[in-house]
């Protein structure tokens, strides 16, 4: 594989506009990309995602992320069309070097190895968070139980002394 530059654009759509036209927008970048001469190696739709600060007054937006790998004249077409949408609350491009992104499948398709046994990775180590996490609980309850029998007797045991104390005095 080759470490060749390519484009990555993410760009926040408002949260108010239908699934539809979310998807009519990633068809209109990613045909503008592609009738500028450049290739669009992967899109993206990241979902509806609460922003770190209020941009025009949206507090959430609909993050979507496009590669494309071109020459670098279609970035200039490509945020000029963002910049003219009102439906286009921010957006970013930046310069990747590095290995081109892998394609993804498409969302109806089956899933591949490499993201199954991920899926099993996941899953393993979440069933292992949540076996040390009631491990440490029990442990904890443990502890608990021993620092009261302790304290308990120790208690008793200063009773005892005292009564001990007190009847030596009295003698």
């Amino acid at each position: 594989m080759t470490n060749q530059p390519y484009y990555e654009t993410m760009y926040i759509l408002r949260p108010d506009i239908p699934e539809e036209e979310v998807e009519s927008h990633l068809t209109k970048y990613s045909e503008l990309v592609t009738e500028a001469g450049a290739q669009v190696l992967d899109s993206q739709t990241r979902g509806k995602r609460r922003l770190a600060y209020p941009i025009a007054k949206h507090k959430e937006g609909i993050y979507v992320q496009l590669s494309h790998n071109g020459d670098g004249q279609h970035v200039e077409i490509l945020e000029k069309a963002m910049r003219l949408s009102e439906d286009v609350i921010r957006f970013l491009t930046v310069k990747q070097d590095g290995p081109l992104p892998a394609p993804r499948a498409a969302s109806g398709a089956e899933p591949t190895k490499d993201e199954d046994e991920a899926k099993e990775t996941k899953d393993a180590k979440e069933t292992k968070e949540t076996k040390e996490a009631t491990e440490t609980k029990e442990t904890k309850e443990g502890t608990e139980t021993k620092d009261a029998k302790e304290t308990k007797e120790t208690k008793e045991t200063k009773e005892t002394k005292e009564a001990t104390e007190t009847k030596e005095s009295n003698d």
